[in-house]
């Protein structure tokens, strides 16, 4: 039996902030465990279990955030897992590549670590601006 929801909208969107806050708190963590662990930073932010939980709940959760000012933070965590993801393979492929005549090693490394820094800038700049109570650019 569907019961309808009965908390007020400021409960909602406290619910929301802290959904938000949660999946922030699980890319960071994924993206300290790359810097401190045996992983890159970007391969744990892609392949750890605290991502692949956050993008979970991010497409769980985004459903409620519709129509809100938090529903920008859903779609910035969203795209920025994804696009660290297709970057991530067009690097390896170019690399792969241009394996053949050694450059492609240097350039598989420093698109990693290049991706690893935009990908820590966006997860701060999230929630930095979470924090400030802003919306995302779409």
């Amino acid at each position: 039996m569907n019961v309808p929801d009965q908390s007020t909208p400021r409960e909602r969107e406290e619910s929301l902030l802290r959904t938000v806050r949660l999946v922030y708190a699980l890319h960071a963590l994924g993206l300290v465990l790359g810097a401190f662990g045996a992983a890159t930073v970007l391969g744990s932010f892609l392949f750890g279990w605290p991502s692949i939980i956050a993008v979970i709940i991010n497409y769980a959760k985004r459903g409620e955030a519709r129509g809100t000012w938090l529903e920008s933070h859903f779609s910035w965590q969203i795209r920025t897992f994804w696009y660290a993801l297709l970057w991530s393979m067009i690097v390896a492929l170019v690399s792969a590549v241009l394996a053949v005549v050694l450059v492609g090693f240097a350039l598989w490394v420093l698109g990693l670590v290049l991706l690893g820094v935009w990908v820590t800038y966006r997860v701060i700049r999230g929630w930095l601006a979470l924090s400030n109570r802003e919306s995302m650019p779409v």
